[in-house]
C-alpha cells in the first residue's frame, strides 16, 4: 500500500532489512524501545489493519541462551489501539518445514502471558536469541510454540500489549491478535493461505488477550476463518483479581496492572497521583521496568492499603475506578468461534467463580462452549498439563470435525486422565529437542 509522503519511501528501506545481524556481531538484540525497527514509518495510519510495514528475519533462542535451528519472520503492521487509533505492532511467525499440498495450512495465534509493562517481556524481544529477559514467561512458554510448530501449523506470536505495554487494556489485544494473523497470512515470503483456518491459544494473561480475541473478531475481522480459541484461566475480572491478590505472594502481579492503568485511563491516573504516597508512587514507576517474575518476587505481600494517604476499599469504590474496572471485564460480547475454556477449581491467581461466571455469560450469549474446570491443579500446573487436551482440541476444529453438545464444569483432571500422559510424551520430546537446540522450521540455518 502506498503510504503517501517521501519519508514513507526512505522508511520503506527497511523492509526486508539485512537478516541475523545479531548472530554475525554476537551483540544482544537491541530492546524494542531502542529498536528503529519498531517505528512505523511515515504514513503507516493510511494504511489498512493488518498492512505488514516491516519485515525481518531473526533468530530464536529457548530462554535467550539455546540457539534453534529456527528462522523466525517478525512482521511490524499496522493496528489499533483500544479508540481505533492507529498503531503499529510486531508479531514472530514460525513455519514448519513440511507443507501439506491438499490444504491450506492452518495458522495458530499463540498469546504469551506478557503481564508486565517492560518491554523486555515483549515475546518478540524475549524470544531471540541474546535477549536479557531472565524472568520473563514468554521464554518458558516456547515450549508450547515449538509444540504446536511439530503439528505442522504456522505460529502467529503477537506482542499483545503492543509498543508501549499495555497490559490489562480492553478490546486492544484483540485487535493486535487480529491484525498479526492478517499480516502473517498476507506477508509473500510466508506463503501462507488468507483462506486459513485459524486457532487462537494462550493462557493467564495470554488467556485474557485471547478472549478479547474472541470477542471482538466478529466485528473486526470477519474475513477471518477463526475456527476455535483456547482460553487458559483467562481473568475475566481484572478488578476482582486485583481486590484478591492484593497483599498476597502474587501481589506484584496487580501492583504491574495499576501501573499499566495510569497510563490507559487519565482519571485513573489522576486519582493515584492524588492519592499514593511518595513510596506508593516510586513503586509503581520502579514495577514497569521489572520482568513478570521478578515483580513476583519483589513485591511479595505488598499491601497497596500502605501506599496510598487514605483507606484503599475507599478509592476502588470511587467512580472513577469502578468505570475501569468495567471496562476491563471480559464477557460484554459473547465470541461466535466455539471457545474451549480451561481453568483451575484451586486457583490461587484467578478466581474458578469468575471464570464460573464468564462462562455462563459467554453460553447464555450464544457461544459454544466447552469448561474444562479441573478440580486437582492449580494455575501455574494447569497450563502445561492441559496442553495436551488443547492441542486435541485445535486438530479438531483444524480438521472440521463436529463439536460436541456444550460441555460446561468437567471437573475430571488433566492428572489423572491418561491421554494427557500420552500427549506430555509427545511434549517432552519436543521439549527435549528444544534444549538441545533441535527445533527446525522452513529454513534451517
Amino acid at each position: 500500500m502506498e503510504l503517501g509522503t517521501a519519508a514513507a519511501a526512505r522508511d520503506a528501506e527497511w523492509i526486508g532489512a539485512p537478516p541475523h545481524e545479531e548472530w554475525v556481531s554476537g551483540t544482544r538484540p537491541l530492546r524494542p524501545s531502542l529498536d528503529p525497527f519498531y517505528v512505523p514509518p511515515a504514513g503507516f495510519e493510511h494504511a489498512q489493519p493488518g498492512t505488514v510495514l516491516r519485515s525481518r528475519d531473526v533468530q530464536l533462542a529457548f530462554l535467550g541462551l539455546i540457539p534453534q535451528r529456527i528462522v523466525a519472520t517478525q512482521l511490524l503492521y499496522r493496528t489499533c489501539d483500544r479508540d481505533g487509533a492507529p498503531e503499529a505492532a510486531v508479531t514472530t511467525v514460525l513455519v514448519p518445514a513440511q507443507r501439506s499440498s491438499r490444504k491450506p495450512m492452518p495458522v495458530l495465534s499463540y498469546q504469551c502471558a506478557i503481564d508486565a509493562v517492560t518491554d523486555r517481556c515483549f515475546p518478540s524481544y524475549a524470544l531471540r536469541r541474546g535477549a536479557h529477559a531472565l524472568g520473563s514467561l514468554a521464554q518458558l512458554e516456547f515450549l508450547l510454540m515449538a509444540a504446536a510448530l511439530a503439528e505442522g501449523w504456522a505460529v502467529s506470536v503477537p506482542d499483545h500489549e503492543g509498543v508501549r505495554g499495555m497490559w490489562g487494556a480492553p478490546n486492544e489485544p484483540g485487535y493486535h491478535i487480529l491484525d498479526g494473523v492478517r499480516a502473517a497470512q498476507s506477508a509473500p515470503t510466508l506463503e501462507l493461505s488468507p483462506d486459513a483456518p485459524v486457532g487462537l491459544w494462550g493462557y493467564s494473561g495470554g488467556g485474557l488477550a485471547t478472549a478479547w480475541a474472541a470477542e471482538v473478531c466478529a466485528d473486526y475481522a470477519p474475513e477471518l476463518d477463526i475456527v476455535g480459541a483456547v482460553l487458559g484461566s483467562p481473568v475475566g475480572d481484572l478488578g476482582s483479581t486485583f481486590r484478591r491478590l492484593n497483599g498476597t505472594i502474587y501481589s506484584g502481579l496487580p501492583a504491574t496492572v495499576v501501573a499499566a492503568l495510569t497510563h490507559i485511563y487519565p482519571d485513573l491516573h489522576r486519582l493515584i497521583d492524588q492519592h499514593a504516597t511518595p513510596e506508593g508512587k516510586a513503586m509503581l514507576q520502579r514495577v514497569e521496568k521489572l520482568t513478570t517474575m521478578h515483580a513476583v518476587l519483589s513485591l511479595v505481600r505488598m499491601d497497596m492499603d500502605k501506599l496510598v494517604d487514605c483507606p484503599l476499599e475507599q478509592i476502588l469504590d470511587t467512580p472513577e475506578v469502578q468505570h475501569v474496572f468495567a471496562d476491563i471485564k471480559l464477557g460484554g460480547t459473547a465470541p461466535t468461534p466455539p471457545v474451549l475454556v480451561v481453568q483451575a477449581v484451586h486457583d490461587r491467581i484467578v478466581s474458578v467463580d469468575d471464570i464460573d461466571e464468564l462462562t455462563d455469560t459467554y453460553s447464555t450469549g450464544g457461544s459454544h462452549v466447552t469448561y474444562h474446570r479441573d478440580l486437582f491443579s492449580e494455575h501455574l500446573l494447569l497450563h502445561p498439563m492441559s496442553a495436551p487436551m488443547t492441542l486435541r482440541w485445535l486438530i479438531d476444529r483444524f480438521e472440521g470435525r463436529p463439536l460436541s453438545e456444550n460441555v460446561v464444569r468437567t471437573k475430571w483432571p488433566t492428572l489423572l486422565n491418561p491421554m494427557t500422559y500420552q500427549g506430555m510424551w509427545r511434549l517432552g520430546t519436543v521439549a527435549a529437542r528444544v534444549v538441545a537446540g533441535r527445533v527446525l522450521n522452513r529454513r534451517p540455518l
